[in-house]
């Protein structure tokens, strides 16, 4: 049986990665997120040519981006926490 995840872990990783505007400068602290058809894959700045990216369907990257827009996960974050 396949669903749309298995259709978005066979999706080749050949976009462009971006990053976001508010990582640090050097580069290698950074989350990254590539369109790929179907859905959004995140990866790791470290580590560019893995293909370890996790993958997450349209419908799952809008509840992501609500959740963390409402602050849904802001006690994850240390106080004192920088960029």
């Amino acid at each position: 049986m396949t669903g749309p995840k298995d259709t978005l872990y066979s999706a080749p990783l050949d976009g462009e990665w971006e990053k976001s505007a508010f990582s640090n400068g050097s580069g290698d602290a950074c989350v990254l997120v590539m369109p790929i058809d179907g859905g959004v894959a995140f990866g790791d700045s470290k580590h560019r040519a893995r293909d370890g990216a996790l993958r997450f369907t349209d419908k799952e990257m809008l509840a992501h981006i609500l959740a963390v827009k409402a602050g849904q996960y802001d006690h994850l974050i240390p106080d004192g926490t920088e960029l």
